[in-house]
């Protein structure tokens, strides 16, 4: 298969889909043809929803674009890259820190696979500070009009909702 740069895949957890990863995915799919939002199975990770959750969940808030897709994925980035037929890994960076995760990500695929890029878009500031691990703090202490605050208005309910019931 013919690897192509019209083609990106943003790779993520995406636990929940944030404000900050609409702004990353809004502008990378003016930059390419097409761009696959690829939601991740992180073992290390403690997610508040299960992949198939994290999947529909994300499809609810990005039905309107219509040159981006969603697939859950497992297993090497470069490898679901590659078999999606893109040379293109989009990434979104939000603070110094996440640079160096990202420098070292980066590193790594290349070693593993030199034919894919990477290309970071920096998070607008309005989102630099906004994680998983806050939104799960706001969704817990804050209610709705907080939480609206961060993720986009179709996740407020099912966000409070997940994290109601694990409180349960």
């Amino acid at each position: 298969m013919e690897l192509s740069s019209r083609t990106a895949v943003f790779t993520g957890t995406f636990d929940p889909i944030t404000l900050g990863h609409l702004d990353v995915i809004s502008r990378g799919r003016l930059l390419f043809e097409h761009l696959i939002v690829a939601i991740g199975v992180n073992p290390t990770k403690q997610v508040l929803f299960p992949i198939d959750e994290r999947v529909d969940l994300a499809r609810r808030v990005l039905d309107p674009f219509d040159n981006v897709e969603v697939r859950a994925f497992e297993g090497l980035t470069v490898d679901f890259v590659r078999s999606s037929g893109a040379r293109v890994i989009l990434r979104g960076l939000r603070t110094l820190s996440d640079m160096e995760y990202e420098f070292s990500m980066t590193l790594t695929n290349h070693r593993l696979d030199p034919g894919i890029e990477t290309v970071f878009l920096m998070a607008d500031g309005e989102y630099a500070h906004v994680s998983s691990s806050l939104i799960k703090q706001v969704a817990r202490y804050g209610g709705p009009e907080a939480l609206g605050r961060f993720v986009p208005a179709a996740l407020v309910t099912p966000i409070l909702d997940k994290v109601r019931g694990s409180i349960a």
